[in-house]
């Protein structure tokens, strides 16, 4: 729920200004909003605000900001604590006035200091003042489900759950980040700590900062590397009883996250992970659960009538929606406005659709989301195990290719092995043709894009590991969960994620390998539970995903827009990219296509990245 923001500064601000801050992000929370400013020490003023989207307690007990009876703590939060019962019997005497998860924050923090934290389950942005000590909090969770952004510059804070509010903080400058073109131009979003501006950053999932006397400090209380090391060899060595105890696990995720006051449903794409969660949720429910899919008149993409079965055999009340190329069309140019950092996984299109289907009928609903990166899905797993098998092949091919440049000839499988030498990124094999063009449009500006002090801190062996473990500390909370967010929120729509439940990832970490990957079988032992709710012929078959077909695009419908925003005339005065190189570029791309078969270079995600940025410039820059 929400969409919070606020300032630590020695400037002052009217209410009026911090309410326009914080009606920038009027989609996120349109049933309530609250500003709140006062003068604090040391010179400093406070101000507060938050956008609400009622889950709990609809009353207006609810209202944020929300203050302890004594005035000391004041809280504004943008998310659920799913244990917030349990918590809350904890927590007795305190006089709670709500039945809502935000005074569970106040009443844990009270009792237990800012190490609440390991306490709190659920997904949350929150910021918290404490007037006793004049420090302010901001806390993020573990996984980065709820985002938060922060400006700090001249020992003044400015923080928000989206971009919009801090670029309307007066005198904020939007001074580009160019150090992150390069990475962003290749991986299509921007990752934490960064963000698209200069002394912008986003705080890390798993991470609290504080804010006293004009200084920051921040340390991750829950982190990826740590918690695997600490929880991994400890659960269940047989396999029935792992299966059993992650059942009961998943199970307990999806009751609390059915708890709400408001209507419910799921995201059913007719894939394991939402099929899942879907019929887990209907055997707790009293009545059919609501279920949302779409589905394309393109038969290459279609898995509506899939999603039509599970829905039929597990008896939910099921709405669905065939979509055409003209109804993605349509989004384009919305995704700045909702995706107020640049953002091109172009599955946000279909995401967005199937979330605004779901938001005319429910306010909250649960999706698959995590089931890949914890339980070994994605189809780059298989390969990274393969690669790892025939490196020592990749280092003899390595040494041949260095002769007279023959390497640069070999075939794109090849030559990604044999050029997969350096021992701290062997889980990443980026590609040449990329980078070169990445490296050319920005002039080197955030490049490599390795992430070798991540990967070597993991201290895993098996590259099939590491690379699961890098990706829930890269792409799950800066593509997967943004998207989700961004895109859900547009619609005033909640997404809960069973699958990234504290529990069930800690669980992951325990048990072994071979229970998620065995024989080439990916999410081994997610596809058995759901075997236990589903026949196994509505489930067992090739995964086909959302396709936006990116080349037509670029080169039909929105060649002349492209060409125009990328003229060297143009990029020379913007200046922030190599003007002649990348207005070359974008021509070869758009007169010949991709490089050729067997170059593993089809640069239309680049070049769509590239467009998105400067659709995104055009409102932002």
């Amino acid at each position: 729920m929400c969409g919070i923001c606020g300032y630590v500064s020695r400037r002052s601000l009217t209410k009026e200004q911090l309410r326009k801050m914080n009606d920038t992000m009027y989609h996120r929370g349109p049933d309530d909003s609250g500003e709140e400013i006062c003068a604090i020490r040391d010179g400093y003023e406070l101000g507060l605000a938050q956008r609400r989207l009622s889950i709990q307690d609809l009353s207006p007990m609810g209202h944020q900001p929300m203050h302890s009876p004594d005035g000391r703590v004041s809280v504004v939060f943008n998310g659920e604590i799913y244990n917030f019962r349990e918590l809350r019997a904890d927590l007795a005497p305190y006089p709670f006035r709500s039945s809502c998860d935000t005074e569970v924050i106040i009443a844990a923090y009270l009792k237990w200091g800012i190490r609440c934290v390991d306490r709190l389950h659920g997904m949350f942005a929150v910021a918290l003042y404490d007037a006793d000590s004049g420090d302010l909090w901001l806390i993020r969770d573990r996984i980065g489900k709820k985002p938060l952004y922060y400006w700090y510059e001249g020992g003044n804070l400015v923080f928000a759950s989206e971009l919009k509010p801090i670029m309307a903080y007066p005198g904020f400058p939007r001074r580009i980040n160019q150090g992150i073109l390069g990475r962003y131009l290749y991986q299509q979003y921007v990752k934490a700590p960064e963000s698209i501006f200069e002394h912008v950053y986003q705080l890390e999932p798993g991470s609290v900062l504080k804010f006293a006397k004009g200084q920051i400090q921040t340390h991750k209380y829950w982190e990826i590397s740590e918690v695997y090391h600490r929880k991994k060899g400890t659960g269940p060595a047989e396999y029935g009883e792992a299966r059993a105890q992650l059942k009961s696990l998943l199970e307990s995720a999806v009751r609390q996250r059915m708890i709400a006051d408001v209507p419910l449903g799921t995201f059913l794409s007719g894939g394991y992970d939402s099929s899942l969660v879907t019929a887990v949720a209907q055997s707790c429910a009293s009545e059919p659960v609501r279920t949302f899919s779409i589905g394309f008149h393109d038969e290459k993409y279609d898995e509506a009538g899939y999603a039509g079965q599970v829905a039929a055999h597990l008896g939910t009340a099921h709405t669905e929606l065939y979509i055409d190329e003209r109804d993605m069309f349509r989004l384009v140019d919305s995704i700045p406005r909702y995706f107020d950092e640049p953002f091109a996984d172009s599955s946000q299109i279909p995401t967005m659709l199937v979330s605004e289907l779901a938001g005319k009928d429910v306010t909250v609903a649960l999706s698959g989301d995590g089931g890949d990166e914890f339980f070994c899905g994605y189809n780059i797993y298989g390969k990274i195990a393969q690669a790892q098998k025939l490196d020592w092949l990749g280092a003899i091919a390595h040494a041949a290719g260095r002769i007279g440049g023959l390497e640069r000839h070999y075939p794109f499988k090849v030559r990604a092995i044999s050029q997969n030498r350096y021992r701290e990124t062997k889980t990443q094999m980026l590609s040449d043709n990329y980078l070169r063009a990445a490296q050319g449009m920005t002039g080197g500006r955030g490049l490599p894009c390795f992430y070798d002090h991540m990967e070597s801190a993991y201290r895993e062996r098996s590259w099939q590991e590491r690379r699961m473990l890098l990706d829930m500390d890269t792409y799950l909370p800066g593509d997967i969960l943004c998207k989700v967010d961004r895109a859900a929120m547009k619609y005033a729509l909640e997404t809960r994620c069973p699958i990234l439940d504290t529990q069930v990832m800690e669980f992951a970490f325990s048990i072994p390998h071979a229970f998620k990957y065995q024989a080439g079988n990916k999410k081994r032992i997610l596809k058995d539970i759901a075997y236990e709710y589903i026949p196994r012929e509505l489930l067992e078959r090739p995964k086909k995903g959302f396709g936006v077909p990116l080349d037509r695009w670029l080169r039909g419908a929105l060649r002349e827009r492209l060409i125009d925003m990328t003229q060297a005339s143009f990029l020379r005065r913007q200046g922030l990219f190599e003007a002649e190189y990348t207005e070359s570029f974008v021509r070869q791309y758009l007169e010949r296509g991709d490089a050729g078969s067997g170059t593993g270079a089809n640069y239309s995600r680049m070049i769509w990245a590239l467009f998105v940025f400067q659709c995104w410039y055009q409102v932002y820059g």
